[in-house]
Protein backbone atom coordinates (compact mmCIF):
# COMPACT_ATOMS: atom_id res chain seq x y z
CA UNK A 1 0.00 0.00 0.00
CA UNK A 2 1.49 3.54 -0.93
CA UNK A 3 0.86 7.04 -0.36
CA UNK A 4 -1.70 9.69 -1.08
CA UNK A 5 0.48 13.19 -1.88
CA UNK A 6 -0.47 16.47 -2.72
CA UNK A 7 1.79 18.53 -4.57
CA UNK A 8 1.16 21.95 -4.08
CA UNK A 9 2.54 24.92 -6.97
CA UNK A 10 2.71 22.04 -9.53
CA UNK A 11 2.17 24.08 -12.49
CA UNK A 12 5.35 26.02 -11.14
CA UNK A 13 9.12 25.26 -11.98
CA UNK A 14 9.59 23.46 -8.67
CA UNK A 15 6.13 21.97 -8.52
CA UNK A 16 6.84 20.40 -11.99
CA UNK A 17 10.43 19.35 -10.90
CA UNK A 18 8.55 17.60 -7.93
CA UNK A 19 6.90 15.68 -9.94
CA UNK A 20 9.05 14.37 -12.28
CA UNK A 21 11.60 13.49 -9.42
CA UNK A 22 8.32 11.66 -7.77
CA UNK A 23 8.25 9.36 -11.30
CA UNK A 24 12.03 9.38 -11.78
CA UNK A 25 12.53 7.88 -8.16
CA UNK A 26 9.41 5.95 -8.60
CA UNK A 27 8.49 7.03 -5.07
CA UNK A 28 5.82 4.15 -3.64
CA UNK A 29 2.38 6.72 -4.38
CA UNK A 30 -0.78 5.07 -4.66
CA UNK A 31 -2.37 8.63 -5.79
CA UNK A 32 -0.60 12.41 -6.54
CA UNK A 33 -2.94 15.23 -6.62
CA UNK A 34 -1.90 18.10 -8.46
CA UNK A 35 -2.75 21.06 -6.43
CA UNK A 36 -2.75 25.13 -7.49
CA UNK A 37 -4.70 28.48 -7.43
CA UNK A 38 -7.67 29.11 -9.30
CA UNK A 39 -5.67 30.31 -12.06
CA UNK A 40 -4.83 26.77 -13.05
CA UNK A 41 -7.56 24.80 -11.96
CA UNK A 42 -8.53 22.21 -14.76
CA UNK A 43 -5.16 22.47 -16.76
CA UNK A 44 -3.42 19.32 -17.14
CA UNK A 45 -0.05 18.64 -16.58
CA UNK A 46 2.24 15.68 -16.95
CA UNK A 47 3.31 13.41 -14.05
CA UNK A 48 6.64 13.32 -15.10
CA UNK A 49 7.25 10.73 -17.77
CA UNK A 50 5.32 8.30 -16.78
CA UNK A 51 2.60 8.71 -19.30
CA UNK A 52 0.54 9.97 -16.47
CA UNK A 53 -1.45 13.10 -16.71
CA UNK A 54 -3.02 14.61 -13.72
CA UNK A 55 -5.63 17.13 -13.70
CA UNK A 56 -4.69 20.32 -11.60
CA UNK A 57 -7.40 21.12 -8.57
CA UNK A 58 -7.84 24.75 -6.94
CA UNK A 59 -6.64 24.51 -3.68
CA UNK A 60 -9.45 26.80 -1.99
CA UNK A 61 -11.92 23.83 -2.39
CA UNK A 62 -8.79 20.77 -1.79
CA UNK A 63 -9.78 18.53 1.36
CA UNK A 64 -6.25 17.35 2.54
CA UNK A 65 -7.95 14.97 4.87
CA UNK A 66 -6.97 11.57 4.18
CA UNK A 67 -4.00 12.51 2.20
CA UNK A 68 -0.13 11.71 3.64
CA UNK A 69 2.06 14.09 2.64
CA UNK A 70 1.78 17.57 0.93
CA UNK A 71 5.19 19.00 -0.69
CA UNK A 72 3.96 22.74 -1.00
CA UNK A 73 6.04 24.66 -3.54
CA UNK A 74 4.26 27.80 -4.12
CA UNK A 75 5.76 30.70 -2.00
CA UNK A 76 5.33 31.94 1.74
CA UNK A 77 2.77 33.13 1.20
CA UNK A 78 0.87 30.61 0.05
CA UNK A 79 2.32 28.01 2.97
CA UNK A 80 1.81 30.79 5.58
CA UNK A 81 -2.30 30.06 4.91
CA UNK A 82 -2.71 26.54 3.57
CA UNK A 83 0.09 24.51 5.42
CA UNK A 84 -1.41 24.83 8.53
CA UNK A 85 -5.17 23.74 7.98
CA UNK A 86 -2.97 20.83 5.75
CA UNK A 87 -1.10 19.48 8.80
CA UNK A 88 -4.26 19.64 10.91
CA UNK A 89 -6.19 17.71 8.70
CA UNK A 90 -3.42 14.74 8.98
CA UNK A 91 -1.58 15.73 5.86
CA UNK A 92 2.19 15.84 6.55
CA UNK A 93 3.60 19.30 5.08
CA UNK A 94 6.91 19.48 3.93
CA UNK A 95 7.57 22.91 2.67
CA UNK A 96 9.80 24.56 0.31
CA UNK A 97 9.15 28.10 1.02
CA UNK A 98 11.18 30.14 3.56
CA UNK A 99 7.42 30.46 6.32
CA UNK A 100 8.62 27.91 8.32
CA UNK A 101 12.58 27.41 8.12
CA UNK A 102 13.43 29.51 11.45
CA UNK A 103 10.53 27.93 13.58
CA UNK A 104 12.08 26.34 16.46
CA UNK A 105 9.33 23.61 16.15
CA UNK A 106 9.67 22.38 12.39
CA UNK A 107 12.95 21.00 11.71
CA UNK A 108 14.77 21.91 8.70
CA UNK A 109 16.06 18.57 6.98
CA UNK A 110 18.56 18.23 4.37
CA UNK A 111 18.39 14.35 4.50
CA UNK A 112 22.62 13.75 3.84
CA UNK A 113 23.02 16.11 6.77
CA UNK A 114 20.73 15.91 9.60
CA UNK A 115 18.39 13.09 9.03
CA UNK A 116 18.04 12.23 12.80
CA UNK A 117 16.10 16.25 12.76
CA UNK A 118 13.33 14.79 11.62
CA UNK A 119 11.53 13.41 14.11
CA UNK A 120 10.48 16.74 15.53
CA UNK A 121 7.50 17.12 12.67
CA UNK A 122 5.57 15.69 14.97
CA UNK A 123 5.16 18.81 16.83
CA UNK A 124 3.28 20.89 14.37
CA UNK A 125 3.25 18.25 11.49
CA UNK A 126 5.65 20.04 9.49
CA UNK A 127 9.04 19.63 7.55
CA UNK A 128 10.84 22.99 6.17
CA UNK A 129 13.56 22.55 3.01
CA UNK A 130 15.71 25.02 2.97
CA UNK A 131 17.32 27.71 0.60
CA UNK A 132 18.49 25.83 -2.51
CA UNK A 133 21.75 27.82 -2.08
CA UNK A 134 22.09 26.39 1.83
CA UNK A 135 20.73 22.99 0.46
CA UNK A 136 24.40 22.75 -1.55
CA UNK A 137 26.42 23.93 1.11
CA UNK A 138 25.89 21.98 3.68
CA UNK A 139 26.21 18.80 1.72
CA UNK A 140 29.58 19.55 0.89
CA UNK A 141 30.47 20.87 4.48
CA UNK A 142 28.79 18.04 6.94
CA UNK A 143 31.45 15.35 6.34
CA UNK A 144 34.46 17.78 6.55
CA UNK A 145 32.74 19.44 9.77
CA UNK A 146 32.62 15.93 11.02
CA UNK A 147 36.05 15.23 10.19
CA UNK A 148 37.75 18.49 11.45
CA UNK A 149 34.99 20.84 13.21
CA UNK A 150 34.51 23.81 11.15
CA UNK A 151 34.97 27.10 12.89
CA UNK A 152 34.37 29.61 9.75
CA UNK A 153 32.89 29.92 6.30
CA UNK A 154 32.95 32.10 3.69
CA UNK A 155 30.80 32.01 0.80
CA UNK A 156 30.26 33.97 -2.42
CA UNK A 157 26.74 32.31 -4.54
CA UNK A 158 26.50 32.82 -8.33
CA UNK A 159 22.77 31.56 -8.20
CA UNK A 160 20.65 31.32 -11.77
CA UNK A 161 18.01 32.89 -12.23
CA UNK A 162 15.31 29.99 -12.18
CA UNK A 163 15.78 30.65 -8.37
CA UNK A 164 14.01 33.83 -8.81
CA UNK A 165 11.31 31.34 -10.78
CA UNK A 166 9.52 31.54 -14.41
CA UNK A 167 9.61 35.28 -14.09
CA UNK A 168 13.31 35.45 -13.52
CA UNK A 169 14.31 32.72 -16.73
CA UNK A 170 12.03 34.82 -19.04
CA UNK A 171 13.56 38.25 -18.14
CA UNK A 172 16.49 36.62 -19.38
CA UNK A 173 15.78 35.47 -22.20
CA UNK A 174 13.63 38.51 -23.54
CA UNK A 175 16.49 40.58 -22.22
CA UNK A 176 19.04 38.32 -24.24
CA UNK A 177 17.14 38.12 -27.18
CA UNK A 178 16.17 41.98 -27.17
CA UNK A 179 20.20 42.82 -26.96
CA UNK A 180 20.88 40.66 -30.01
CA UNK A 181 18.40 42.34 -31.92
CA UNK A 182 19.02 46.13 -30.84
CA UNK A 183 15.60 46.44 -28.73
CA UNK A 184 14.59 48.12 -25.88
CA UNK A 185 16.03 46.24 -22.83
CA UNK A 186 14.74 47.76 -19.57
CA UNK A 187 14.32 45.28 -16.30
CA UNK A 188 11.16 44.88 -15.13
CA UNK A 189 11.56 41.96 -12.46
CA UNK A 190 15.18 42.47 -11.81
CA UNK A 191 16.80 45.47 -10.09
CA UNK A 192 19.38 46.11 -12.86
CA UNK A 193 19.74 44.28 -16.56
CA UNK A 194 20.39 40.53 -15.69
CA UNK A 195 21.57 39.84 -19.42
CA UNK A 196 25.58 39.71 -19.80
CA UNK A 197 25.72 40.88 -16.39
CA UNK A 198 25.69 39.90 -12.54
CA UNK A 199 23.64 41.72 -9.82
CA UNK A 200 25.16 41.60 -5.93
CA UNK A 201 21.71 41.71 -4.70
CA UNK A 202 18.98 39.03 -3.99
CA UNK A 203 15.84 39.49 -1.85
CA UNK A 204 15.54 42.57 0.07
CA UNK A 205 18.26 44.17 2.45
CA UNK A 206 18.26 44.01 5.62
CA UNK A 207 19.23 46.97 8.34
CA UNK A 208 22.50 45.38 8.53
CA UNK A 209 23.69 45.93 4.79
CA UNK A 210 22.77 41.93 4.09
CA UNK A 211 20.27 40.75 1.59
CA UNK A 212 17.83 38.32 3.57
CA UNK A 213 19.43 35.76 0.87
CA UNK A 214 22.23 36.02 2.72
CA UNK A 215 20.66 36.12 6.06
CA UNK A 216 19.07 32.84 5.81
CA UNK A 217 22.54 31.43 4.40
CA UNK A 218 24.19 32.01 7.57
CA UNK A 219 21.02 30.79 10.15
CA UNK A 220 19.97 27.90 7.82
CA UNK A 221 23.48 26.67 8.28
CA UNK A 222 23.84 26.82 11.78
CA UNK A 223 20.22 25.18 12.58
CA UNK A 224 21.24 22.43 9.93
CA UNK A 225 24.58 21.76 10.78
CA UNK A 226 25.98 23.51 13.80
CA UNK A 227 24.92 27.03 15.66
CA UNK A 228 28.68 27.31 16.59
CA UNK A 229 30.00 27.73 13.02
CA UNK A 230 30.60 31.73 11.90
CA UNK A 231 29.34 32.02 8.53
CA UNK A 232 28.95 35.44 6.35
CA UNK A 233 27.77 35.29 2.33
CA UNK A 234 27.53 36.97 -0.38
CA UNK A 235 24.80 36.36 -2.72
CA UNK A 236 24.88 37.36 -6.42
CA UNK A 237 22.47 37.11 -9.03
CA UNK A 238 23.89 35.40 -12.85
CA UNK A 239 22.73 35.06 -15.86
CA UNK A 240 22.21 31.61 -16.13
CA UNK A 241 19.32 29.54 -16.86
CA UNK A 242 19.78 26.46 -13.96
CA UNK A 243 22.18 26.02 -11.42
CA UNK A 244 23.95 27.30 -8.90
CA UNK A 245 27.53 27.75 -8.10
CA UNK A 246 29.33 28.56 -5.03
CA UNK A 247 33.07 29.78 -4.17
CA UNK A 248 33.43 28.49 -0.61
CA UNK A 249 36.43 29.24 1.62
CA UNK A 250 36.29 26.88 5.20
CA UNK A 251 38.56 27.85 7.79
CA UNK A 252 38.97 24.27 10.67
CA UNK A 253 39.55 23.78 13.95
CA UNK A 254 41.52 20.84 13.13
CA UNK A 255 44.33 19.86 10.46
CA UNK A 256 42.83 18.78 7.30
CA UNK A 257 44.59 18.38 3.89
CA UNK A 258 43.35 19.01 0.63
CA UNK A 259 44.17 15.02 -0.27
CA UNK A 260 41.89 14.57 2.93
CA UNK A 261 38.98 16.25 2.35
CA UNK A 262 38.92 15.11 -1.80
CA UNK A 263 38.98 11.21 -0.30
CA UNK A 264 36.35 12.11 2.77
CA UNK A 265 33.70 13.97 0.30
CA UNK A 266 34.41 11.30 -2.60
CA UNK A 267 32.48 8.76 -0.15
CA UNK A 268 29.98 11.35 1.43
CA UNK A 269 26.16 10.82 0.47
CA UNK A 270 25.27 13.36 -2.30
CA UNK A 271 28.39 14.55 -3.32
CA UNK A 272 30.12 13.65 -6.54
CA UNK A 273 33.99 15.30 -6.84
CA UNK A 274 35.03 16.21 -10.11
CA UNK A 275 38.51 17.88 -9.32
CA UNK A 276 41.33 17.09 -12.39
CA UNK A 277 43.63 20.06 -11.91
CA UNK A 278 43.81 20.67 -15.57
CA UNK A 279 41.19 22.25 -17.79
CA UNK A 280 37.53 21.34 -17.92
CA UNK A 281 38.42 19.49 -15.11
CA UNK A 282 35.74 21.14 -13.06
CA UNK A 283 31.87 20.69 -12.98
CA UNK A 284 29.94 24.36 -14.51
CA UNK A 285 26.51 25.12 -13.87
CA UNK A 286 25.03 23.87 -17.34
CA UNK A 287 26.92 20.42 -16.48
CA UNK A 288 24.86 19.63 -13.32
CA UNK A 289 21.73 20.35 -14.89
CA UNK A 290 19.09 17.62 -14.10
CA UNK A 291 21.28 15.91 -12.18
CA UNK A 292 20.75 14.94 -8.21
CA UNK A 293 24.18 15.80 -6.99
CA UNK A 294 25.91 18.40 -5.67
CA UNK A 295 29.24 18.78 -7.46
CA UNK A 296 32.40 19.52 -5.86
CA UNK A 297 35.72 20.78 -7.49
CA UNK A 298 38.30 23.41 -6.93
CA UNK A 299 39.38 21.48 -3.35
CA UNK A 300 42.63 23.07 -2.39
CA UNK A 301 44.50 24.83 1.02
CA UNK A 302 44.50 27.88 1.75
CA UNK A 303 47.41 29.08 3.26
CA UNK A 304 46.05 32.38 4.22
CA UNK A 305 44.60 30.78 7.40
CA UNK A 306 45.76 27.64 9.57
CA UNK A 307 43.34 24.84 8.58
CA UNK A 308 41.91 26.26 5.41
CA UNK A 309 40.15 24.93 1.95
CA UNK A 310 39.23 26.75 -0.95
CA UNK A 311 36.46 24.67 -3.22
CA UNK A 312 33.87 25.13 -5.90
CA UNK A 313 30.44 23.47 -5.49
CA UNK A 314 27.91 23.32 -7.80
CA UNK A 315 24.28 21.77 -8.03
CA UNK A 316 20.79 22.03 -9.90
CA UNK A 317 19.06 24.32 -8.00
CA UNK A 318 15.84 23.10 -8.77
CA UNK A 319 16.65 19.24 -8.15
CA UNK A 320 18.84 19.55 -4.90
CA UNK A 321 18.13 22.85 -3.81
CA UNK A 322 14.68 22.40 -3.72
CA UNK A 323 12.13 19.39 -5.39
CA UNK A 324 14.48 16.56 -4.71
CA UNK A 325 15.46 17.60 -1.38
CA UNK A 326 11.15 17.87 -0.77
CA UNK A 327 11.22 14.28 -2.26
CA UNK A 328 14.05 12.93 0.03
CA UNK A 329 12.34 14.13 3.09
CA UNK A 330 8.81 12.25 1.80
CA UNK A 331 11.17 9.51 1.80
CA UNK A 332 12.81 9.60 5.02
CA UNK A 333 9.51 10.09 6.75
CA UNK A 334 8.01 7.23 4.81
CA UNK A 335 10.98 4.73 5.97
CA UNK A 336 11.28 6.78 9.81
CA UNK A 337 7.86 7.78 10.93
CA UNK A 338 4.63 6.65 8.54
CA UNK A 339 6.24 3.05 7.46
CA UNK A 340 2.78 3.04 5.07
CA UNK A 341 4.96 2.10 1.82
CA UNK A 342 5.40 -2.31 1.47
Amino acid sequence: MGYRIAVVGATGNVGREILNILAERQFPADEVAAVASSRSTGDVIDFGDSGKELKVQNIDHFDFEGWDMALFAAGAKVSEMYAPRCAAAGCTVIDNSSFYRMDPDVPLIVPEVNPEAIAGYRAKNIVANPNCSTAQLVVALKPLHDAATIKRVVVATYQSVSGAGKVGMDELFEQSRNIFVGDANTPAFFTKQIAFNVIPHIDVFLDDGSTKEEWKMVVETKKILDPKIKVTATCVRVPVFVGHSEAVNIEFENEISAAQARSILRESPGVMVVDKREDGGYVTPVECVGDYATFVSRIREDSTVDNGLSMWIVSDNLRKGAALNAVQIAELLGRRHLQKAA
